[in-house]
C-alpha cells in the first residue's frame, strides 16, 4: 500500500493497532482522538484515506461526510462503529462513505479495504437527501452478530440500485421488513409501495395494473413461490415490457424456489429476472446472541405502548436463548408480550417463560434413518453463512469456528438427554470423560438437570 491515512478514534489501542498495521503495509500514519482535527487535516489536503470512528468525544464521524466530500471530493472514508444498526450502515452509504465496518472489525479485512480504497480513483460524490425528519428509524432490525452485519451492509449498498431483489428466509425472519426498509431508506421513499399478491395477477391487464399503482416506487411480490404458473408467467412478461420509470422490483420467498424450479413449479426464467441481488435473512436460532437485543426492544416497544415495565431474569433470557424459535423473530415478539400481560410481577422469571414455551411449537426433528439430511442441512446453512458475506470471504479461523459452533449445541443436547449424567453423556458421544468434562469448561456450558422444550 502507499498513501497517507488519517484515523481517528477514541480508543488508543485502536488507534495503535491500525497506525502499526499500515505503517507496515507502507502507509504514513495521521493518528488522532479529534474530529476538530481530523477535519483540520482535511481541510489543509492530507491523507489520501480517512478512517474514522463514529462517536468521538467531540463529534460524529459520519456528519462529518458530507463536509469531507465537499472539501475533497473523492476522498474515500471507511467508517467504523460500535453502534452496529441497520441505521448506522444506511446513514453510512446515504453519506457516501467508501466503506462501513462495524467493530470488532476484523484487521486484515480492513487492510484489505483499505489497499482497495487507496488503488481508486473515486468520483466526486453525489449527495443524497438523508431520510425524512420524523421517518420512523425504529426498525426491529436489531442485531450484532455477523450475518445481521452482513444484510445491514448489503440493503445498504442495493437500496438505490435498479437491480431486482429477492429476499428469501423462513417465515418471521423479517422478510417483509427488510424490503420497506429498502425502500423506504431509498430515493424512491416518496413514491408508492406496492405489495402484489396472486389476486392482483388476475386477468391480463393484472400486472400492467400493478406497475401503474407503484409508479416509479417499489413493487414487491410477496412469497412468490406460492404464484400459479400462469400468474407467473403474467409477471415474466411484465418485466421484459418495463421501460423508463419503472419500480424497483422486489421479492420475497420462504425458499426451496430451487427445487421448485426442478419440479417444474417455478419458472426459471422468472427466478433469474428477479434474483438480479439475493439476501438470504438468518433463521433466529442462527443468530441467538440477538435474542437479548430483540427481546429489551419488545419490552421497551410495549411500555410505550402503554404496558407495564417488565424485564426478563437472566435465567429466562438464558432459557430464550436455548429455545429452537421455529416462528423465528415474530414468534419471538408474540411471546415477549404475552409475557408483558400476564407476568405477576416487573421481573419475569424463568418459569414463566417455560409456561409459555410449553404452549409453542417445537422444530421438526430430523427423520431417522435419512442420514444424508444432516450433511445437507449443515451444507445449507454454511453456504447461507459464506453468502452473507457479500462476495468477500468470511473472517479467518473458519475451521474452528465452525466446530465450535456445532460442538457447543452438541454436548448440550446430549447432557438434556441424558439428565445432566457427564458419564452416560460421554458414553453417548464416544469419548473419554475427562475430555467431555474439558469441552464442558472450555465451551462454559452449564450443566444442570433441565427439563426439555422440545
Amino acid at each position: 500500500m502507499d498513501g497517507t491515512v488519517l484515523v481517528a478514534d477514541d480508543d488508543r489501542t485502536i488507534r495503535t493497532v491500525l497506525t502499526q498495521a499500515l505503517t507496515r503495509a507502507g502507509c504514513k500514519v495521521h493518528a488522532t482522538s479529534s474530529i476538530v482535527t481530523l477535519m483540520r487535516w482535511v481541510d489543509e489536503g492530507k491523507g489520501d484515506l480517512v478512517i474514522s470512528d463514529v462517536v468521538m468525544p467531540d463529534g460524529n464521524g459520519l456528519e462529518q461526510l458530507p463536509r469531507i466530500g465537499e472539501a475533497r471530493p473523492g476522498l474515500p472514508v471507511i467508517v467504523i462503529s460500535a453502534q452496529n444498526t441497520i441505521t448506522t450502515a444506511i446513514q453510512a452509504a446515504e453519506a457516501e462513505a467508501y466503506d462501513y465496518l462495524p467493530k470488532p472489525f476484523d484487521l486484515p479485512d480492513l487492510m484489505k479495504r483499505a489497499a482497495r480504497a487507496l488503488e481508486v480513483k473515486r468520483r466526486a460524490p453525489v449527495r443524497r437527501d438523508a431520510p425524512e425528519e420524523g421517518a420512523d428509524t425504529d426498525l426491529p432490525l436489531i442485531g450484532r452478530t455477523p450475518a445481521m452485519q452482513a444484510i445491514y451492509q448489503l440493503v445498504a449498498r442495493v437500496m438505490n440500485t435498479p437491480l431486482s431483489v429477492l429476499i428469501t428466509g423462513e417465515s418471521g425472519t423479517g422478510k417483509s421488513l427488510i424490503a420497506r426498509t429498502i425502500h423506504d431508506f431509498s430515493d424512491r421513499r416518496t413514491l408508492p409501495f406496492v405489495v402484489a399478491s396472486a389476486a392482483d395477477l388476475q386477468g391480463m391487464d393484472g400486472p400492467s395494473a400493478l406497475v401503474a399503482r407503484a409508479k416509479g416506487g417499489t413493487l414487491v411480490f410477496d412469497e412468490v413461490g406460492d404464484l400459479p404458473v400462469e400468474a407467473q408467467a403474467r409477471v415474466v412478461r411484465m418485466l421484459d415490457s418495463l421501460g423508463d420509470g419503472a419500480p424497483q422490483i422486489m421479492a420475497t420467498s420462504r425458499g426451496g424456489l430451487m427445487d421448485e424450479m426442478e419440479d417444474g413449479g417455478f419458472r426459471e426464467d422468472l427466478y433469474y429476472r428477479l434474483a438480479g441481488v439475493t439476501m438470504t435473512l438468518p433463521a433466529l436460532r442462527d443468530r441467538v446472541d440477538d435474542i437479548p437485543l430483540l427481546i429489551e426492544h419488545f419490552l421497551a416497544r410495549a411500555e410505550r405502548d402503554g404496558a407495564p415495565p417488565r424485564q426478563l431474569a437472566d435465567a429466562a433470557i438464558d432459557l430464550c436463548r436455548a429455545y429452537s424459535w421455529p416462528g423465528n423473530v415474530r414468534q419471538l415478539e408474540n411471546v415477549v408480550l404475552r409475557l408483558v400481560a400476564t407476568a405477576p410481577e416487573p421481573e419475569i422469571h424463568r418459569g414463566e417463560v417455560e409456561i409459555v414455551l410449553g404452549n409453542q411449537p417445537a422444530m421438526e426433528p430430523l427423520r431417522g434413518g435419512d442420514s444424508d439430511k444432516l450433511s445437507a442441512s449443515v451444507a445449507k446453512h454454511l453456504r447461507r453463512y459464506f453468502d452473507l458475506h457479500g462476495g468477500e470471504l468470511p473472517p479467518p479461523g473458519l475451521y474452528q469456528r465452525i466446530l465450535r459452533e456445532v460442538e457447543a449445541p452438541l454436548i448440550e443436547i446430549a447432557l438434556d438427554a441424558t439428565g445432566g449424567n457427564q458419564a452416560r453423556c460421554a458414553d453417548l458421544l464416544g469419548i473419554n470423560r475427562n475430555t467431555l468434562r474439558k469441552k464442558i469448561t472450555d465451551q462454559d456450558i452449564r450443566v444442570t438437570r433441565r427439563r426439555k422444550l422440545m
